[in-house]
């Protein structure tokens, strides 16, 4: 049957698929445009499947603050074309404003969240993978709630950090410490909430580097192990937010902090980078 432009046309429009693809659609669907619809999203799933093994390291991530909430997310594809194209950080935006809209907890509730027209975020991201021709997934959602929050993601979109403070500090002051944790990529605020996991992997290396080490051969465990303290606090001052150098600066950011507000601290703390 014959399928006219301007029916390609308004397919397009509503899947955001490529002309062909769109034609393709009309033609085995008979011009039905539900069933074509359908069929793009197969489509979609089909490319998830063939493509499973492929690596997504491209994307945006994109933010939003609403009130006392700070919300993250990441939108992967597996190239930079796709990534600046405008449909596909629309496609970012979307997602995340059903995210606040719906105040979602986590990556896997948000899966499940559906838009106006019933399909899920999984669905979604399912159907973009068709449009593209790319593996699409949703790579990363983080959501923060703090008395003042702020949120900074880098010029090319492929990192971001959200932050939540006890109250409300300077906005420059919220700005740079954002900025500064998304550019230094602490895995905690501080030594307090650094994952057990992680101290106890340092602490195992920083020993073991100890009875590597020919000059500590007869010192009993105690006096390496007060050695390996010593290294654990450095391990703390270059990993955690509140006890990093503020960049260019003598100050930790703790002191930053305080410089403008002696009872201010960073309370909540999400960082996301593409390819880590």
């Amino acid at each position: 049957m014959e399928i006219k432009a301007a029916d390609v046309m308004t397919l397009r429009k509503m899947t955001g698929a490529g002309m062909m693809d769109c034609k393709k659609a009309l033609i085995e669907a008979e011009g039905d445009f539900e069933r074509a619809k359908d069929i793009i999203r197969e489509k979609g799933k089909l490319v998830v499947s063939k493509r499973a093994d492929r690596t997504a390291t491209e994307g945006v991530v994109v933010s939003k603050i609403v009130g006392e909430k700070a919300y993250l997310l990441c939108l992967a594809c597996e190239t930079d074309f796709v990534a600046a194209n405008s449909e596909f950080s629309a496609s970012a935006e979307a997602i995340l404003e059903l995210a606040v809209k719906n105040d979602v907890a986590d990556q896997e509730a948000l899966m499940a969240v559906k838009n106006d027209e019933g399909r899920t975020v999984e669905e979604i991201v399912t159907e973009k993978s068709g449009q593209t021709g790319e593996k699409v997934e949703l790579a990363y959602y983080g959501r923060i709630e703090a008395p003042y929050c702020n949120a900074y993601v880098h010029f090319n979109k492929k990192l971001g950090t959200i932050l939540g403070f006890n109250k409300e500090v300077p906005a420059e002051v919220a700005h740079a410490v954002a900025m500064q944790a998304t550019a230094m990529a602490p895995i905690s605020i501080d030594e307090n909430d650094c994952p057990a996991e992680v101290v106890e992997k340092e602490k195992a290396i920083a020993m073991e580097q100890m009875k590597q080490d020919p000059k500590n051969a007869n010192k009993p465990d105690a006096i390496l192990e007060k050695i390996a303290e010593g290294k654990m606090r450095k391990f703390f001052e270059e990993n955690t937010l509140l006890n990093q150098l503020v960049v260019g600066e003598k100050k930790t950011i703790a002191d930053y902090i305080k410089e403008a507000d002696k009872e201010a601290t960073v309370v909540a703390y999400k960082r996301f980078a593409l390819g880590n």
